[in-house]
C-alpha cells in the first residue's frame, strides 16, 4: 500500500455542491431502481403466465422452464459473476452494464415470438436481475453512513417490493383494457422505463469510497465522502477505510482466494451467508410473487377476481416493507430473523390446515389470508433483514465474492422451488408443500438463532476488526 500520509493529504473543497443528505437520497433512489426492476420483473410473469400459458400451449414443465430461466441460469450466473466483477470493475460499472442489459433483454422479452427465444431473453434478463441483487446493496451500504445504513440499504426492499406491487397493478389494469392474448407483451414490456433511468441515472453517480479504497484511489475516496457524509464524519470515516485497508495489505491479501485460504473465519462467514440467502427463499415467497393469481384461480376464484386479489398481495408487501424499515430502527436485525421465520412458519401450518378444508369461497379467501400472512412476516422481518445483513456480514477484501456467492445461493434455491412448486403440487397436492415449507421455516428460525450475529448500530469497518479479532466460535457470539 502506499504511504498512509499521502492519502491523508488529499483534500477537495465542497464549495457547491449539494447537501450531503440530498446526495445521499438521490443515489438511493437511482441506485434502488435496480431493486424495483429486480420485483417487476420477477413479479410480472404471475399475471403474464395466464396468457403465456394459453398462447404458447404451456405445460407444467415449459411453464416451469418460462418462469425459472430468468432465476436459473438467468439470475444465478449474475449473481455469481456480479459480486467478482463489481470487485474488479466497480459497483457502479456493474449496474451500468446491468442496466444495458434490462434494457435490450426487456424489449425481446416482449417481443418473443415463441418459447425458446422468450427463455433465452429471460435468461439474459434474469443476469440483470443477478446483477442487480448483489450490487445495489452492495453500493448503498458502502455509500451510507453507518447511522443511516439500515434505512439506506432497506430502500432497495422497499423498491423490490414496489416493484412486484407495480408488476400486480400493471397486470391487472392492463388484463382489462388489452384485448387477446398478447397482453403479456405489454406486461413484460412496461420494465423498460425504470431500466432506462437505471442506466442513465448510475452515469451520473461516483463508485463507493470503499470500491476506490481498494484500488488505492485516495483522491475519489476522500472527494465521495464528502459528498456524501456530514463535514465532521468525512475524516474519521476516511481514517477507518484507510486503517482496513492498509491491515489488508500487511497481511500480504493479494486475491479474494489467498485471503480464504489464510483467514478460516471468512469462510464461515460465506458458509453463513449462503445458509441465510437460502432461507431467505424457503419461505415460500416465491409462489406468492409468481403463481398468486395461479394458486387462487386454482382454489375457486374467477381469472379478474384472481388477479385482483393479487394486487392486494403488492400493497401487503410495500405497507409492511415500511413497517419493517420502521421496526428495523427499534430492533435488532438477529430477533428480526426470529420471529420473521416463526411467523412464516405458523402461517404456511393455516395453508395446510385450509387446504384441508372442503372447496367454498370461505377456503378461497382463507387461502388469501393466510398467503398475506407469509408475505407480512416475510417482507416486515427478513425481507428487510435479508439484504441487509448480508451487507454488513462480509470483510472489504472478500465483500463483493461472498456477496455473489450468498445471493448465487438464493437464486438456485428461488429457481429450484420456483420450478418445482407447480409440479408438485400437481402431483401431490398442496398440502405436503406447504407441510415442506412450515418444516424449512422452523429449520431456519433455529439457524438464525445459533450463527446470525447483530450488527446493527456498528460502521461497516468496525465490524470487519470486531469479527477478524474473534477467533473460532467465539466470532459467532451473539450480543
Amino acid at each position: 500500500m502506499s504511504d498512509h500520509s499521502q492519502p491523508t493529504r488529499v483534500s477537495t473543497t465542497t464549495a457547491g455542491r449539494e447537501d450531503p443528505r440530498t446526495f445521499i437520497l438521490r443515489l438511493t433512489v437511482i441506485a434502488s431502481l435496480g431493486g424495483l426492476l429486480f420485483g417487476l420483473d420477477t413479479g410480472v410473469i404471475a399475471g403474464a403466465l395466464v396468457y403465456l400459458r394459453e398462447d404458447f400451449h404451456l405445460t407444467a414443465v415449459t411453464e416451469g422452464l418460462v418462469v425459472t430461466s430468468l432465476l436459473f441460469p438467468g439470475a444465478t450466473s449474475g449473481a455469481l459473476l456480479g459480486g467478482p466483477i463489481a470487485d474488479r470493475a466497480g459497483r457502479k460499472k456493474s449496474l451500468v452494464i446491468a442496466g444495458v442489459i434490462f434494457v435490450i433483454s426487456t424489449i425481446a422479452c416482449a417481443l418473443a415470438p415463441n418459447v425458446l427465444i422468450l427463455v433465452v431473453a429471460r435468461i439474459a434478463l434474469g443476469y440483470a436481475v443477478g446483477v442487480a441483487s448483489v450490487v445495489v446493496p452492495l453500493y448503498l451500504a458502502e455509500m451510507a453512513p453507518a447511522s443511516q445504513r439500515g434505512r439506506i440499504v432497506t430502500m432497495n426492499q422497499l423498491m423490490l417490493t414496489t416493484g412486484l406491487f407495480l408488476a400486480f397493478v400493471f397486470n391487472a389494469i392492463l388484463a382489462n383494457m388489452v384485448s387477446g392474448h398478447d397482453v403479456w407483451r405489454y406486461m413484460i414490456g412496461v420494465a423498460v422505463i425504470p431500466a432506462v433511468v437505471l442506466l442513465f441515472g448510475m452515469l451520473s453517480l461516483p463508485d463507493t469510497p470503499r470500491w476506490y479504497a481498494s484500488k488505492q484511489m485516495w483522491p475519489d475516496v476522500r472527494r465521495t465522502l464528502e459528498r456524501a457524509h456530514l463535514a465532521d464524519r468525512v475524516e474519521g470515516e476516511y481514517q477507518q477505510i484507510t486503517a482496513i485497508v492498509e491491515a489488508d495489505a500487511i497481511e500480504g491479501k493479494i486475491s479474494v482466494f489467498a485471503t480464504l485460504r489464510n483467514a478460516p473465519w471468512m469462510k464461515r462467514l460465506i458458509l453463513i451467508g449462503i445458509v441465510l440467502a437460502i432461507a431467505q427463499q424457503t419461505t415460500g415467497i416465491n409462489v406468492v410473487m409468481y403463481y398468486a393469481p395461479t394458486v387462487l384461480e386454482n382454489s375457486g376464484l374467477t381469472r379478474s377476481a384472481s388477479l385482483l386479489a393479487s394486487v392486494t398481495v403488492g400493497i401487503v408487501m410495500i405497507v409492511f416493507t415500511v413497517v419493517g424499515m420502521w421496526v428495523l430502527g427499534v430492533m435488532g436485525r438477529r430477533k428480526m430473523m426470529l420471529l420473521g421465520f416463526s411467523g412464516v412458519a405458523a402461517s404456511h401450518l393455516g395453508l395446510l390446515i385450509t387446504y384441508l378444508l372442503p372447496d367454498s369461497n370461505l377456503r378461497s379467501y382463507l387461502i388469501l389470508l393466510f398467503m398475506l400472512l407469509v408475505t407480512t412476516f416475510m417482507v416486515t422481518f427478513l425481507g428487510t433483514t435479508g439484504f441487509l445483513v448480508l451487507s454488513e456480514l462480509f470483510p472489504l477484501p472478500i465483500r463483493g465474492f461472498a456477496m455473489g456467492a450468498s445471493l448465487c445461493g438464493l437464486w438456485c434455491a428461488n429457481s429450484l422451488i420456483s420450478f418445482l412448486f407447480p409440479i408438485l403440487a400437481q402431483r401431490f397436492g398442496s398440502v405436503p408443500v406447504f407441510a415442506g415449507f412450515m418444516a424449512l421455516n422452523v429449520l431456519a428460525a433455529l439457524f438464525a438463532f445459533r450463527y446470525i450475529p447483530e450488527t446493527k448500530g456498528r460502521t461497516l469497518e468496525e465490524l470487519e476488526i470486531e469479527m477478524r479479532d474473534s477467533q473460532g466460535g467465539k466470532l459467532l457470539h451473539h450480543s
